[in-house]
Order: structure tokens, then C-alpha cells, then sequence
């Protein structure tokens, strides 16, 4: 989904477009797709970088990644199975393999793989997008909570993470909930479901356990803004 804002200083904006990891969003200079599936190409004509997380069906999508690049011209950075499976599509120099504690740097905005803890994918990886301005996203995409998450959270003091709340082999609002609880954001978005009552769910316990984070719960297609932690 295309989000024609362009964010001020120390905000970005995003979009969930899928009832999956699909996510867009948008710094002041950048714009990045996550785990592009069920969106039409054209409407992600102005990216500069798509990022894959597995290679699972929900969040690789290779003919459409192809289409994208094609458009748009944009980085691709993938774990390394979805590497191997986009290695015949995408130009050698526009594709990037990254293992958790690699980092890319697409302009002025970094990305940072990190453990994702989903057994069924071959090479699961997290994303922690840090802004130009320092506002941290941290995709978690299919994961389910791990120990490390607590030391990474308070390493990165994260604006806003995206917590799996359904579908995902395991995943509910409650390992959501868990993954909110350890990371600590400003703002915590449930994501990952086809279920309104997952993100109800998640949005009650959040408010119940955690009263300062900001429970954001999103409807597809929608732009939100998140402003940098002071």
C-alpha cells in the first residue's frame, strides 16, 4: 500500500496491507515493504527497499518481489533461503543475504536482521529498522518470544514492535502479548491474524499488564504515525 505522506522529523509512518507481516513504512526519506503478499506491485512503485523475513508462502511471494524490483528499481534483503529462491530474479548487486546481527544500510536508514524464533521457516530473521531521525521499528515477524528478546529490547529502547498474534504455528495474543511485555516499545502492534477478537485479546492484556505502552491496534490498509521515544 502506497502511504503518499512524506513524515516529519523523528516520525514515521506505517501501514499493515495484509492480515500477515505485510508491512510498509516510511521514513522521511525511505520507503520499505516487509514480506510483501496479497498487494499489487503498482501500488509499491516508490520503495527503495523490500525485506523478507522466511521463505513461508505468507511472506515470500517471488513473482511479486520481481515485479516490485522492476517497478521501483528498490534493494531486496532477505534471509538466506529466500536469497537462494530470488538469486535468478533480482540482480546480484540489488539483493542482500543477512543473517541476525547483519546490518544494511539503505541510505540513512539502517536495517538490522536479529533471531526470529519460528522453528517451521529454514533461516527466520527479525528486522530492526532504525530511521535517518532514530525512530526504531522492530518486525518480529512469525516469531514467538525468545530470552534474547529482553537484552534487545533494552539495547534498541524501541518506538514501536510489531507482536504476532495468530496464525504462526504457536502464536497468540497471549506469546503477543509476552513479546510487548519483554521488548518494552513505546508502542506495541498486534499483528499477524485474520481474527478482530486476537487483537482484542492482545489490546486487553496489554492495558491490564501494561498500562504505559500504547496499544495500537491496526486495521489493514490504514496509515498510523509513531513519533520517536523521548
Amino acid at each position: 500500500m502506497a502511504i503518499e505522506k512524506t513524515p516529519g522529523k523523528n516520525e514515521i509512518l506505517f501501514v499493515w496491507f495484509n492480515r500477515y507481516a505485510g508491512v510498509s513504512i516510511k521514513t522521511p526519506s525511505k520507503t520499505l515493504v516487509v514480506d510483501p503478499v496479497d498487494v499489487k506491485a503498482k501500488n509499491l512503485q516508490k520503495v527503495d527497499a523490500v525485506l523478507i523475513t522466511h521463505e513461508h508462502y505468507d511472506h515470500l511471494d517471488q513473482s511479486l518481489v520481481s515485479e516490485i524490483h522492476r517497478l521501483s528499481q528498490c534493494m531486496v534483503v532477505a534471509d538466506p533461503t529466500s536469497t537462494r529462491r530470488l538469486r535468478n530474479i533480482i540482480p546480484s548487486e540489488k539483493i542482500h543475504e543477512v543473517q541476525p546481527g547483519l546490518e544494511v544500510k539503505i541510505g540513512d536508514v539502517s536495517v538490522k536482521a536479529e533471531k526470529c524464533n519460528h522453528p517451521p521457516a529454514s533461516t527466520p530473521v527479525s528486522f530492526i529498522i532504525t530511521s535517518e531521525d532514530g525512530v526504531k521499528v522492530f518486525h518480529t515477524a512469525d516469531s514467538l518470544p525468545f530470552p534474547e528478546m529482553a537484552s534487545i529490547g533494552e539495547r534498541e529502547n524501541f518506538d514501536v514492535v510489531f507482536c504476532t498474534v495468530g496464525i504462526a504455528p504457536g502464536a497468540s495474543p497471549e506469546t503477543g502479548f509476552e513479546i510487548a511485555r519483554i521488548t518494552k516499545p513505546k508502542v506495541a502492534v498486534p499483528y499477524h491474524t485474520g481474527s478482530t477478537a486476537d487483537l482484542k485479546r492482545f489490546g486487553e492484556l496489554l492495558k491490564r499488564e501494561m498500562p504505559k505502552v500504547t496499544c495500537l491496534i491496526p486495521e489493514m490498509g490504514k496509515v498510523y504515525q509513531v513519533f520517536k521515544k523521548g
